[in-house]
Protein backbone atom coordinates (compact mmCIF):
# COMPACT_ATOMS: atom_id res chain seq x y z
CA UNK A 1 0.00 0.00 0.00
CA UNK A 2 1.29 3.48 -0.91
CA UNK A 3 2.23 5.72 2.01
CA UNK A 4 -0.45 8.25 1.04
CA UNK A 5 -3.10 5.53 1.01
CA UNK A 6 -2.07 4.44 4.48
CA UNK A 7 -2.48 8.01 5.71
CA UNK A 8 -5.92 8.25 4.07
CA UNK A 9 -7.00 5.00 5.72
CA UNK A 10 -5.83 6.28 9.11
CA UNK A 11 -7.79 9.52 8.75
CA UNK A 12 -10.94 7.63 7.78
CA UNK A 13 -10.48 5.40 10.82
CA UNK A 14 -10.20 8.45 13.09
CA UNK A 15 -13.38 9.89 11.60
CA UNK A 16 -15.37 6.70 12.11
CA UNK A 17 -13.93 6.17 15.59
CA UNK A 18 -15.15 9.65 16.54
CA UNK A 19 -18.65 8.75 15.39
CA UNK A 20 -18.54 5.31 17.00
CA UNK A 21 -17.82 6.87 20.38
CA UNK A 22 -21.11 8.74 20.10
CA UNK A 23 -23.27 5.99 18.65
CA UNK A 24 -25.77 4.99 19.98
CA UNK A 25 -25.68 7.12 23.16
CA UNK A 26 -26.00 10.38 21.23
CA UNK A 27 -29.42 9.26 19.99
CA UNK A 28 -32.50 10.37 21.86
CA UNK A 29 -36.03 9.33 21.06
CA UNK A 30 -36.33 12.73 19.43
CA UNK A 31 -33.18 14.42 18.15
CA UNK A 32 -29.73 14.16 19.70
CA UNK A 33 -28.16 14.45 23.13
CA UNK A 34 -24.80 15.98 24.00
CA UNK A 35 -22.35 13.59 25.66
CA UNK A 36 -19.87 14.54 28.38
CA UNK A 37 -16.20 14.07 27.42
CA UNK A 38 -15.25 12.76 30.86
CA UNK A 39 -18.00 10.22 31.56
CA UNK A 40 -19.48 9.69 28.11
CA UNK A 41 -22.91 10.03 29.72
CA UNK A 42 -25.62 12.16 28.11
CA UNK A 43 -26.23 15.60 29.56
CA UNK A 44 -29.63 15.75 31.23
CA UNK A 45 -30.51 18.99 29.45
CA UNK A 46 -33.70 18.61 27.41
CA UNK A 47 -33.01 21.40 24.92
CA UNK A 48 -32.10 20.82 21.29
CA UNK A 49 -30.01 23.47 19.55
CA UNK A 50 -30.45 23.96 15.81
CA UNK A 51 -26.70 24.10 15.20
CA UNK A 52 -26.09 20.89 17.16
CA UNK A 53 -28.86 19.07 15.30
CA UNK A 54 -27.48 20.13 11.93
CA UNK A 55 -23.88 19.36 12.86
CA UNK A 56 -24.87 15.88 14.03
CA UNK A 57 -26.70 15.22 10.76
CA UNK A 58 -23.65 16.43 8.82
CA UNK A 59 -21.29 14.32 10.93
CA UNK A 60 -23.08 11.04 10.40
CA UNK A 61 -23.79 11.80 6.74
CA UNK A 62 -20.03 12.22 6.29
CA UNK A 63 -19.62 8.82 7.94
CA UNK A 64 -21.89 7.40 5.25
CA UNK A 65 -20.01 9.29 2.52
CA UNK A 66 -16.73 7.63 3.49
CA UNK A 67 -18.40 4.21 3.44
CA UNK A 68 -18.92 3.79 7.17
CA UNK A 69 -21.30 1.33 8.86
CA UNK A 70 -25.02 1.39 8.03
CA UNK A 71 -25.82 3.12 11.30
CA UNK A 72 -24.13 6.29 10.00
CA UNK A 73 -26.88 6.68 7.42
CA UNK A 74 -29.57 5.66 9.93
CA UNK A 75 -28.46 8.33 12.40
CA UNK A 76 -28.30 11.01 9.71
CA UNK A 77 -31.86 10.15 8.64
CA UNK A 78 -33.01 10.26 12.28
CA UNK A 79 -31.55 13.74 12.70
CA UNK A 80 -32.88 15.02 9.42
CA UNK A 81 -36.41 13.97 10.42
CA UNK A 82 -36.09 15.85 13.73
CA UNK A 83 -34.72 18.90 11.94
CA UNK A 84 -37.64 18.98 9.53
CA UNK A 85 -40.45 18.10 11.95
CA UNK A 86 -39.41 19.90 15.13
CA UNK A 87 -37.01 22.72 14.32
CA UNK A 88 -38.77 23.85 11.16
CA UNK A 89 -41.60 26.32 11.52
CA UNK A 90 -44.53 25.85 9.15
CA UNK A 91 -44.42 29.58 8.45
CA UNK A 92 -40.85 29.33 7.20
CA UNK A 93 -37.46 29.19 8.85
CA UNK A 94 -36.03 27.08 11.65
CA UNK A 95 -36.30 27.64 15.39
CA UNK A 96 -32.93 28.11 17.09
CA UNK A 97 -33.85 26.16 20.23
CA UNK A 98 -36.59 23.61 20.84
CA UNK A 99 -37.55 21.21 23.60
CA UNK A 100 -37.11 17.48 23.05
CA UNK A 101 -40.77 17.30 22.01
CA UNK A 102 -40.31 20.09 19.48
CA UNK A 103 -41.82 22.91 21.54
CA UNK A 104 -40.06 26.12 20.44
CA UNK A 105 -37.97 27.73 23.19
CA UNK A 106 -36.21 30.33 21.05
CA UNK A 107 -37.80 31.30 17.73
CA UNK A 108 -34.81 33.34 16.55
CA UNK A 109 -34.12 32.94 12.84
CA UNK A 110 -30.37 32.61 13.21
CA UNK A 111 -28.25 33.34 10.12
CA UNK A 112 -25.52 31.10 11.57
CA UNK A 113 -28.05 28.37 12.31
CA UNK A 114 -29.58 28.47 8.84
CA UNK A 115 -26.13 28.16 7.29
CA UNK A 116 -25.85 24.85 9.14
CA UNK A 117 -29.27 23.76 7.92
CA UNK A 118 -27.86 24.20 4.41
CA UNK A 119 -24.79 22.16 5.38
CA UNK A 120 -26.90 19.36 6.88
CA UNK A 121 -28.99 19.01 3.73
CA UNK A 122 -25.90 19.20 1.51
CA UNK A 123 -24.14 16.39 3.34
CA UNK A 124 -27.35 14.35 3.47
CA UNK A 125 -27.75 14.83 -0.28
CA UNK A 126 -24.23 13.56 -0.95
CA UNK A 127 -24.92 10.61 1.35
CA UNK A 128 -27.90 9.70 -0.84
CA UNK A 129 -30.71 10.23 1.67
CA UNK A 130 -34.11 10.29 -0.05
CA UNK A 131 -35.63 13.76 -0.20
CA UNK A 132 -32.48 15.52 0.97
CA UNK A 133 -31.83 17.23 -2.35
CA UNK A 134 -35.34 18.73 -2.27
CA UNK A 135 -34.62 19.97 1.23
CA UNK A 136 -31.33 21.43 0.01
CA UNK A 137 -33.08 23.35 -2.75
CA UNK A 138 -35.71 24.61 -0.28
CA UNK A 139 -33.24 25.91 2.31
CA UNK A 140 -31.17 27.50 -0.46
CA UNK A 141 -34.28 29.35 -1.67
CA UNK A 142 -35.15 30.40 1.89
CA UNK A 143 -31.67 31.82 2.49
CA UNK A 144 -31.78 33.61 -0.85
CA UNK A 145 -35.11 35.18 0.02
CA UNK A 146 -34.71 35.91 3.71
CA UNK A 147 -31.02 36.28 4.56
CA UNK A 148 -29.14 37.68 1.57
CA UNK A 149 -28.70 41.43 1.71
CA UNK A 150 -27.95 43.67 -1.26
CA UNK A 151 -24.26 42.69 -1.14
CA UNK A 152 -25.02 39.01 -1.68
CA UNK A 153 -23.90 38.15 1.86
CA UNK A 154 -25.99 36.97 4.80
CA UNK A 155 -27.54 39.55 7.08
CA UNK A 156 -27.92 39.04 10.80
CA UNK A 157 -30.30 37.15 13.09
CA UNK A 158 -34.00 37.83 12.66
CA UNK A 159 -37.18 37.61 14.67
CA UNK A 160 -39.89 35.12 13.61
CA UNK A 161 -41.41 37.83 11.39
CA UNK A 162 -37.99 38.23 9.66
CA UNK A 163 -37.26 41.69 11.05
CA UNK A 164 -33.61 41.99 12.04
CA UNK A 165 -32.79 41.85 15.72
CA UNK A 166 -29.87 44.31 15.42
CA UNK A 167 -27.98 46.34 12.86
CA UNK A 168 -25.13 43.84 12.63
CA UNK A 169 -23.27 41.79 10.08
CA UNK A 170 -20.87 38.99 10.97
CA UNK A 171 -18.21 37.13 9.05
CA UNK A 172 -18.78 33.92 11.03
CA UNK A 173 -22.27 33.17 9.68
CA UNK A 174 -21.03 33.97 6.20
CA UNK A 175 -17.99 31.74 6.57
CA UNK A 176 -20.22 28.79 7.43
CA UNK A 177 -22.55 29.69 4.57
CA UNK A 178 -19.51 29.46 2.30
CA UNK A 179 -18.76 26.03 3.79
CA UNK A 180 -22.34 24.92 3.19
CA UNK A 181 -22.39 26.18 -0.40
CA UNK A 182 -19.16 24.27 -1.06
CA UNK A 183 -20.75 21.12 0.36
CA UNK A 184 -23.86 21.73 -1.77
CA UNK A 185 -21.67 22.01 -4.85
CA UNK A 186 -19.87 18.78 -3.92
CA UNK A 187 -23.23 17.04 -3.58
CA UNK A 188 -24.87 18.34 -6.77
CA UNK A 189 -22.20 19.75 -9.15
CA UNK A 190 -24.43 22.82 -9.52
CA UNK A 191 -22.32 25.90 -10.22
CA UNK A 192 -24.85 28.20 -8.56
CA UNK A 193 -23.69 26.92 -5.18
CA UNK A 194 -20.02 27.25 -6.10
CA UNK A 195 -20.55 30.81 -7.27
CA UNK A 196 -22.21 31.70 -3.97
CA UNK A 197 -19.21 30.29 -2.09
CA UNK A 198 -16.80 32.21 -4.32
CA UNK A 199 -18.61 35.50 -3.82
CA UNK A 200 -18.70 35.22 -0.04
CA UNK A 201 -15.05 34.14 0.08
CA UNK A 202 -13.92 36.99 -2.13
CA UNK A 203 -15.84 39.61 -0.16
CA UNK A 204 -14.77 38.47 3.31
CA UNK A 205 -11.19 37.30 2.77
CA UNK A 206 -10.07 39.74 0.07
CA UNK A 207 -12.20 42.87 -0.26
CA UNK A 208 -13.01 43.52 3.41
CA UNK A 209 -9.65 42.18 4.58
CA UNK A 210 -7.89 44.80 2.44
CA UNK A 211 -8.91 47.33 5.09
CA UNK A 212 -7.22 45.34 7.90
CA UNK A 213 -3.87 44.45 6.30
CA UNK A 214 -5.15 41.05 5.25
CA UNK A 215 -6.49 40.02 8.66
CA UNK A 216 -10.10 38.89 8.99
CA UNK A 217 -12.24 41.04 11.27
CA UNK A 218 -15.35 39.46 12.77
CA UNK A 219 -17.91 42.24 13.25
CA UNK A 220 -19.50 44.80 10.96
CA UNK A 221 -22.34 47.31 10.86
CA UNK A 222 -25.30 46.59 8.61
CA UNK A 223 -23.58 48.35 5.68
CA UNK A 224 -20.47 46.16 6.10
CA UNK A 225 -18.35 48.81 7.78
CA UNK A 226 -15.82 47.34 10.22
CA UNK A 227 -17.10 47.69 13.78
CA UNK A 228 -13.91 47.61 15.83
CA UNK A 229 -15.71 48.49 19.06
CA UNK A 230 -18.24 45.64 18.94
CA UNK A 231 -18.26 43.70 22.25
CA UNK A 232 -15.01 45.40 23.16
CA UNK A 233 -15.89 45.06 26.85
CA UNK A 234 -16.69 41.34 26.54
CA UNK A 235 -13.42 39.63 25.53
CA UNK A 236 -14.75 36.21 26.61
CA UNK A 237 -18.05 36.45 24.72
CA UNK A 238 -18.88 32.89 23.68
CA UNK A 239 -19.84 33.56 20.07
CA UNK A 240 -18.88 37.15 19.21
CA UNK A 241 -15.66 38.09 20.99
CA UNK A 242 -13.68 41.15 19.93
CA UNK A 243 -10.31 40.73 18.22
CA UNK A 244 -8.95 38.52 15.48
CA UNK A 245 -9.42 34.74 15.69
CA UNK A 246 -6.66 32.40 14.44
CA UNK A 247 -9.29 29.66 14.31
CA UNK A 248 -11.30 31.46 11.67
CA UNK A 249 -8.16 32.24 9.69
CA UNK A 250 -7.29 28.54 9.38
CA UNK A 251 -10.93 27.65 8.76
CA UNK A 252 -11.10 30.13 5.89
CA UNK A 253 -7.74 28.84 4.63
CA UNK A 254 -9.33 25.40 4.27
CA UNK A 255 -12.28 26.72 2.31
CA UNK A 256 -10.06 28.76 -0.02
CA UNK A 257 -8.00 25.64 -0.70
CA UNK A 258 -11.21 23.90 -1.73
CA UNK A 259 -12.11 26.79 -4.02
CA UNK A 260 -8.69 26.46 -5.62
CA UNK A 261 -9.36 22.76 -6.13
CA UNK A 262 -12.78 23.25 -7.66
CA UNK A 263 -11.81 26.22 -9.81
CA UNK A 264 -9.26 23.92 -11.38
CA UNK A 265 -12.02 21.45 -12.25
CA UNK A 266 -14.61 23.85 -13.71
CA UNK A 267 -14.89 25.92 -16.87
CA UNK A 268 -13.57 29.48 -16.89
CA UNK A 269 -17.02 30.93 -17.59
CA UNK A 270 -18.43 29.94 -14.17
CA UNK A 271 -17.24 33.14 -12.43
CA UNK A 272 -14.09 31.57 -11.02
CA UNK A 273 -11.77 34.13 -12.59
CA UNK A 274 -14.07 36.99 -11.61
CA UNK A 275 -13.95 36.21 -7.90
CA UNK A 276 -10.50 34.71 -7.42
CA UNK A 277 -8.03 37.05 -5.68
CA UNK A 278 -4.83 38.20 -7.32
CA UNK A 279 -2.42 35.30 -7.00
CA UNK A 280 -5.29 32.81 -6.73
CA UNK A 281 -7.16 31.08 -3.94
CA UNK A 282 -4.19 28.87 -3.06
CA UNK A 283 -1.89 31.80 -2.33
CA UNK A 284 -4.51 33.52 -0.17
CA UNK A 285 -5.20 30.25 1.68
CA UNK A 286 -1.51 29.93 2.45
CA UNK A 287 -1.36 33.53 3.66
CA UNK A 288 -4.24 33.00 6.07
CA UNK A 289 -2.71 29.79 7.43
CA UNK A 290 0.60 31.58 8.02
CA UNK A 291 -1.11 34.51 9.76
CA UNK A 292 -2.87 32.09 12.13
CA UNK A 293 0.34 30.25 12.93
CA UNK A 294 2.39 33.41 13.41
CA UNK A 295 -0.16 35.16 15.62
CA UNK A 296 -1.80 32.26 17.40
CA UNK A 297 0.30 29.09 17.68
CA UNK A 298 1.49 28.33 21.23
CA UNK A 299 3.24 25.02 20.67
CA UNK A 300 0.26 22.87 21.65
CA UNK A 301 -2.70 24.89 20.37
CA UNK A 302 -3.81 28.39 19.39
CA UNK A 303 -4.81 31.42 21.42
CA UNK A 304 -8.45 32.28 20.94
CA UNK A 305 -8.18 35.97 20.03
CA UNK A 306 -5.49 38.61 19.50
CA UNK A 307 -5.02 42.25 18.56
CA UNK A 308 -3.93 43.47 15.14
CA UNK A 309 -0.27 43.36 16.21
CA UNK A 310 -0.59 39.75 17.39
CA UNK A 311 -0.82 40.55 21.10
CA UNK A 312 -3.10 37.92 22.70
CA UNK A 313 -6.45 39.01 24.11
CA UNK A 314 -7.89 35.67 25.26
CA UNK A 315 -5.36 32.85 25.64
CA UNK A 316 -7.88 30.04 26.15
CA UNK A 317 -7.11 27.30 23.62
CA UNK A 318 -10.18 25.86 21.94
CA UNK A 319 -10.18 22.32 20.57
CA UNK A 320 -12.11 23.35 17.47
CA UNK A 321 -9.27 25.63 16.39
CA UNK A 322 -6.80 22.76 16.52
CA UNK A 323 -9.18 20.63 14.46
CA UNK A 324 -9.55 23.33 11.81
CA UNK A 325 -5.77 23.73 11.57
CA UNK A 326 -5.56 19.99 10.98
CA UNK A 327 -8.03 20.08 8.10
CA UNK A 328 -6.56 23.28 6.65
CA UNK A 329 -2.99 21.99 6.60
CA UNK A 330 -4.12 18.86 4.74
CA UNK A 331 -6.18 20.78 2.19
CA UNK A 332 -3.48 23.37 1.48
CA UNK A 333 -0.79 20.69 1.29
CA UNK A 334 -2.85 18.98 -1.41
CA UNK A 335 -3.06 22.23 -3.35
CA UNK A 336 0.67 22.86 -2.93
CA UNK A 337 1.32 19.45 -4.46
CA UNK A 338 -1.16 20.22 -7.25
CA UNK A 339 0.79 23.41 -7.98
CA UNK A 340 4.04 21.38 -8.08
CA UNK A 341 5.37 22.99 -4.92
CA UNK A 342 6.62 19.87 -3.17
CA UNK A 343 8.68 21.81 -0.64
CA UNK A 344 5.60 23.68 0.56
CA UNK A 345 3.52 20.49 0.54
CA UNK A 346 6.09 18.77 2.73
CA UNK A 347 6.18 21.71 5.16
CA UNK A 348 2.40 21.64 5.47
CA UNK A 349 2.50 17.88 5.97
CA UNK A 350 4.81 18.55 8.90
CA UNK A 351 2.29 21.03 10.29
CA UNK A 352 -0.44 18.44 9.87
CA UNK A 353 1.56 15.90 11.86
CA UNK A 354 2.42 18.48 14.52
CA UNK A 355 -1.21 19.48 14.99
CA UNK A 356 -2.43 15.87 14.92
CA UNK A 357 -0.01 15.02 17.74
CA UNK A 358 -1.69 17.67 19.92
CA UNK A 359 -5.23 16.40 19.47
CA UNK A 360 -4.96 13.66 22.11
CA UNK A 361 -4.66 16.31 24.81
CA UNK A 362 -8.16 17.59 23.97
CA UNK A 363 -9.91 14.22 24.18
CA UNK A 364 -11.45 13.22 27.46
CA UNK A 365 -11.55 9.74 29.03
CA UNK A 366 -14.68 9.03 26.98
CA UNK A 367 -12.72 10.01 23.80
CA UNK A 368 -14.99 13.01 23.17
CA UNK A 369 -13.35 16.39 22.78
CA UNK A 370 -13.33 19.02 25.50
CA UNK A 371 -14.34 22.51 24.45
CA UNK A 372 -11.14 24.24 25.49
CA UNK A 373 -8.03 24.30 27.66
CA UNK A 374 -7.57 27.23 30.02
CA UNK A 375 -4.21 29.06 30.12
CA UNK A 376 -1.54 28.03 32.61
CA UNK A 377 -2.29 30.89 35.00
CA UNK A 378 -5.85 29.57 35.25
CA UNK A 379 -4.71 26.02 36.01
CA UNK A 380 -4.47 24.72 32.43
CA UNK A 381 -7.75 22.92 33.10
CA UNK A 382 -9.85 21.30 30.39
CA UNK A 383 -13.41 22.61 30.11
CA UNK A 384 -16.34 20.55 28.83
CA UNK A 385 -18.97 22.17 26.61
CA UNK A 386 -22.01 23.45 28.45
CA UNK A 387 -25.59 22.57 27.46
CA UNK A 388 -27.30 23.03 25.14
CA UNK A 389 -24.10 22.19 23.33
CA UNK A 390 -23.47 23.08 19.71
CA UNK A 391 -20.27 21.03 19.29
CA UNK A 392 -20.96 17.28 18.88
CA UNK A 393 -17.35 16.78 17.64
CA UNK A 394 -18.29 18.40 14.34
CA UNK A 395 -14.90 20.10 13.99
CA UNK A 396 -12.86 16.90 14.52
CA UNK A 397 -15.11 14.96 12.12
CA UNK A 398 -14.76 17.71 9.52
CA UNK A 399 -10.99 17.77 10.01
CA UNK A 400 -10.55 14.02 9.61
CA UNK A 401 -12.84 14.09 6.58
CA UNK A 402 -10.76 16.79 4.91
CA UNK A 403 -7.53 14.96 5.77
CA UNK A 404 -8.96 11.78 4.26
CA UNK A 405 -10.13 13.27 0.99
CA UNK A 406 -7.16 15.61 0.53
CA UNK A 407 -4.76 12.73 1.05
CA UNK A 408 -6.76 10.63 -1.38
CA UNK A 409 -6.73 13.46 -3.91
CA UNK A 410 -2.93 13.52 -3.81
CA UNK A 411 -2.70 9.76 -4.04
CA UNK A 412 -4.94 9.66 -7.11
CA UNK A 413 -3.09 12.37 -9.00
Amino acid sequence: MKESNRHATAHRARLLATLRVQYPDVLAERGFRLLHPTSGEPYTDHRRHLVATCRSVANFAVGAIVGGPDWCLDVAKHGLAFLEKEHRDNGGGYHLLVDADGTPLDRTRSAYGHAFVLLAYARATEAGIDGAEDGLAAIHELIEERFHDDTGLLRSDCNPDWTEQEAYRGQNANMHACEAYLAAYEATDENEYLNRARHIARTITVDLAAETDGLLWEHYTDDWTHDFEYNGDEPHHQFRPPGYQPGHHVEWAKFLALLDRYDGMTEADTNGDENAPEGGWYSRALELFEVAVNNGWTGDGFVYTHKADGTPIVTDQYGWVLAEALGASAAIAERAAAHDNDKEANRLDEWNSRVLACTDSYRGPASLWYEKRLPADDGNDLVAPGPPGVEPDYHPVSAFYECWRSTQERADR
